[in-house]
């Protein structure tokens, strides 16, 4: 296959021509391979389409749409999958390129002692030359948090085994790269890179069962015990040298707090998704802790291979010499006679036996992390008493860093459920316990009888009698119990309540929780003298998802904190209170621009709201991938926070395919940390404010009412929207396609015959999803170009400018919406429109906006075309569209193929199987070329 250069960041030209050699081997390879296994034949169909898809673009050929278009009808479906195969398998190599070019620019960087843009030095040298002292920098290090949370939405299109491939092609191209001048060895990887392709040829990009939860949460732990416990303690020792001024490798013990705190949602995420069972909950954690503890046990004894002192050349602790002798006599085990005097080596055997045991529930076993780390301190300790600083602040060092991150537990596992589990479970409980119908109630009934129950002693509960969905919910905080009991409170102690509208949804939660032994009250809102104070093990987190309740987030707030109940709770978690904020459903029900500014909102009012009662507030975002979730560059939008949410904590999801692009390869995931780190700390200490003006304010108030207005209007109370939107898109067929464990829609079937759907069923992955599939992006832009444009109509225009470049908030508003209309193609959704029989006013209608969002935007930022300072962004869209474009093509005939074939004959069954997975592979295909999915 012909190939392209493409980029994601400006880069000098002799770095483009590196990549462009990477990206011509591959593409040849890919080449040899699709000609090796489809034969000849096929590999001129790919060249036709390819072709002719180039043309396309380029506009000079009259009637190519229609010439391409027919022909692609005319090929066989067997024919149409090599086709997407062979595209397909293309762009999985090219995006290794990228990865790889990605990285040898950072490395190329930081040889030439080039400083990083961005990074965690740069922002320390900032700040001191702002005036922020050392001092200050060091007394902010206990509060740097970053809170990673990995989720199972499914947004990653591939399978494990394909990134498993993708990793090791990453791995050969990263040798290539160092050995392409040598032919002999050079030749030698190109036929191992072969043959890896040809795997991929080989390997379905669709998976033929949906993985389960716990698969699912092998690939989030994989993820978690992999790259980030390798690059957790490099950044650590980044931000201790850069903030203490210290000599690189000579970092500060590790008792400082550690910056990072991974958790997850994988077998504890209940919302939607009935596969997550007590059961399921139970055994992530446990695979979580087996996982980490057995890195523990490989990296301790690695160490002590290592540490070779001797006793006759420099001595070690008293301490140290003594411990020796209690823990042979105490595990009952022979020292190694070798090791007679190396005091060091014996030590580590004794902690890589105690952790082996520890894995395996033996007596001698660790009790907890911090009897580990005690050893850990103790050998430190002797080695810095005997000249060995050194070594003391090399693997060692490293090794208690990843302690006091992992833990033994690796990560939280935090619990999320729908506040309509809660209540059902309350109203059941109700009413085989008393004479109360808890689900008539209003909302002042609701919290009056929760407070009633509260305050009173608990009653035993007829669990017989319980309905199968009561019991898994009540089975879900007894896992949060049994899990507490068996590894301790920080596995597992985070409650998320979904779509939480009202203070009862709390204090819902907070009761049934009560009933499984994780929160203890007296009844009184004070303890009386000598009375035992609340007790509760679990953090209750109020997710706002929806704009009204986004709006009202504080008002909620406040209503609960009016409960004594609530009050004791949150007195005994310390006066912590995370809440959640929601950006794929407040975009779902809103559109994006309401969506960013109530988003934004929530965050200034909340912080208001938790400083004036003293609460210590975590601000927990879920962001997703694509724009329309949230995505963007992370570290943007931690610097675009409203000045008094500016805190130096990011507590944050990362999902689906963001999880493969941040965490896939070590040099990234540093990069992606400091990135973190770097707008954390600015964030924090930067003396000027992003303090917005009162008529900035005001213009976005009339931004967002107007877009909110077309949005409703036009997409979401419109019900022949949402049958062009399941016509339009591939929709219907990616909820078939295995991606994950949970279901794209709530309540209501998904396919294109079956009865009509509202919005509030859709989840917003697969919403955002099929959007993408289409090049119409429709979450990231729809109603912005409307409300920009009455805006400049209206004289407002040097306003909007003025805000674009004083205001980060707009400026990443704008920004954002500008990358999502610039890999839009409005031509290649014209198409698929086509699928969507009497959908001419929805499609104008999107035409329509996408023109005004267009044109509104290029004249805000004064530019002439969209991401004009983004050029290399735009360059690689550019140079990608024809190869997508022949996906694109093919997916459409597929799709038309598949929803004429009915499925009652036999022999049309069968049809329709071999056309639905070819669908589901150009989905993945597609995913791949944009580098994006939901």
């Amino acid at each position: 296959m012909a190939t392209h250069p493409s980029s994601r960041r400006d880069a000098p030209l002799a770095e483009m021509d590196a990549l462009r050699d990477d990206v011509r081997v591959l593409g040849d390879l890919v080449g040899l391979v699709a000609r090796e296994q489809a034969g000849e034949r096929v590999f001129d169909l790919v060249e036709h389409l390819r072709q002719g898809a180039i043309a396309l673009r380029d506009g000079a050929a009259t009637g190519a749409e229609n010439d391409l278009s027919e022909w692609i009808e005319e090929q066989s479906t067997s024919d149409l999958v090599e086709i997407v195969r062979a595209f397909s398998v293309y762009f999985h190599v090219i995006n290794v390129a990228e990865q790889h070019h990605r990285v040898r620019r950072l490395y190329e960087r930081e040889r030439s002692g080039a400083g990083l843009s961005e990074s965690i030095a740069a922002a320390v040298s900032d700040l001191r030359a702002q005036g922020v002292t050392q001092e200050r920098l060091i007394a902010l290090l206990p509060e740097l948090r970053v809170r990673s949370v990995f989720t199972a939405h499914p947004s990653e299109a591939r399978r494990v085994t394909v990134l498993q491939q993708l990793d090791r092609c990453a791995e050969l191209l990263a040798e290539y790269d160092r050995f392409r001048d040598n032919p002999r060895r050079g030749r030698a990887l190109r036929d191992e890179l072969r043959a890896t392709i040809t795997l991929l040829w080989q390997t379905a990009d669709t998976r033929s069962e949906r993985p389960t939860v716990l698969d699912e949460a092998h690939s989030v732990v994989q993820v978690i015990s992999g790259t980030l416990y390798d690059v957790a303690p490099r950044v650590q020792r980044t931000l201790e040298s850069a903030v203490m001024d210290s000599t690189p490798g000579m970092p500060a013990a590790p008792e400082r707090a550690i910056f990072l705190q991974p958790g997850s949602w994988v077998g504890g995420d209940r919302d939607g998704n009935p596969h997550v069972t007590p059961e399921v909950t139970q055994a992530a954690v446990r695979l979580a802790r087996v996982t980490v503890l057995r890195r523990y046990v490989e990296e301790i004894r690695a160490i002590g291979r290592d540490l070779s002192v001797s006793l006759r050349l420099t001595g070690a602790s008293d301490a140290l010499r003594a411990s020796l002798e209690r823990d042979l006599a105490a595990l009952g085990v022979v020292p190694v006679p070798q090791w007679a005097d190396e005091p060091y080596r014996r030590k580590c055997g004794i902690m890589a036996e105690r952790l082996r045991r520890t894995l395996e529930d033996e007596p001698g076993a660790y009790p907890s992390e911090e009897a580990l780390l005690a050893d850990l301190r103790l050998m430190r300790e002797s080695l810095l008493s005997h000249a060995g600083q050194r070594i003391a602040g090399s693997r060692l060092w490293d090794f208690e860093a990843r302690v006091r991150t992992f833990g033994f537990r690796l990560c939280e596992l935090e619990i999320r459920l729908h506040a309509n589990a809660y209540h059902a479970a309350v109203a059941e409980i109700f009413q085989l316990t008393s004479s109360v119908h808890y689900e008539t109630l209003d909302e002042v009934g609701r919290v009056a009888c929760l407070e009633s129950a509260l305050a009173a002693p608990a009653a035993r509960l007829p669990v017989a009698a319980l309905s199968a969905g009561t019991r898994q919910t009540l089975g879900a905080l007894n896992a949060v119990r049994a899990i507490q009991e068996r590894h301790g409170e920080a596995a597992c102690h985070t409650v998320i309540i979904s779509m939480c509208r009202a203070p009862s949804d709390a204090l819902a939660t907070l009761l049934l929780a009560r009933d499984a032994g994780l929160f203890r009250w007296r009844g009184h809102d004070a303890p009386e003298p000598g009375a035992e104070p609340a007790d509760a093990r679990i953090d209750i987190v109020p997710l706002f998802e929806e704009v009204e309740e986004l709006r009202h987030s504080a008002d909620i707030l406040e209503n609960l904190l009016a409960s004594p109940a609530y009050r004791a709770a949150l007195r005994a978690r310390g006066w912590r209170q995370q809440v959640m904020i929601g950006y794929s459903d407040s975009n779902k029900d809103a559109g994006y621009l309401a969506s960013t500014w109530e988003t934004f909102r929530a965050q200034e009012t909340l912080a208001r709201f938790a400083e004036g009662h003293g609460l210590e507030l975590t601000l927990f975002h879920g962001r997703g991938g694509a724009v329309g979730r949230g995505g963007g560059p992370m570290g943007r939008a931690i610097l675009a926070r409203p000045p008094g949410a500016s805190y130096p904590t990011l507590k944050v999801t990362e999902q689906g395919e963001v999880i493969f692009a941040r965490y896939s390869h070590e040099v990234i995931a540093e990069r992606h940390l400091e990135q973190i780190l770097h707008a954390l700390l600015r964030s924090a200490l930067e003396s000027s404010r992003d303090e917005p003006k009162a008529e900035w304010l005001m213009t976005m108030e009339r931004l967002a009412t107007r877009s909110r207005a077309v949005y409703q209007r036009d997409v979401k109370d419109s019900p022949d929207f949402l049958r062009f939107f399941r016509l339009a898109t591939p929709f219907p067929e990616l909820a078939s396609l295995n991606l994950a464990s949970r279901p794209v829609s709530r309540s209501a079937p998904a396919g294109v015959d079956d009865p009509p759907l509202t919005l509030a069923d859709l989840r917003a992955i697969p919403w955002s999803f099929s959007w993408t599939q289409t090049r119409a992006n429709v979450p990231g832009w729809f109603g912005l170009g409307s409300a920009l444009s009455q805006e400049i109509a209206g004289g407002g225009l040097e306003r909007l400018r003025a805000m674009y470049s004083e205001w980060r908030f707009f400026a990443t508003l704008m920004d954002n919406a500008q990358r999502s209309l610039g890999i839009a193609d409005m031509a290649t959704f014209r198409r698929y429109a086509r699928l969507a029989e009497g959908g001419e006013a929805q499609l104008a209608i999107l035409d329509a906006e996408y023109q005004l969002a267009v044109e509104a935007t290029l004249t805000v930022t004064q530019q002439q075309a969209l991401l004009e300072r983004s050029s290399v962004l735009a360059r690689s869209i550019r140079l990608r569209n024809p190869y997508v474009d022949a996906l694109h093509l093919a997916q459409i005939a597929l799709l038309r193929r598949y929803r004429t074939l009915q499925d009652t004959d036999a022999a049309d069954v069968a049809a329709r199987a071999q056309l639905l997975d070819a669908i589901h592979h150009s989905i993945n295909g597609i995913a791949a070329g944009l580098q994006e999915t939901g």
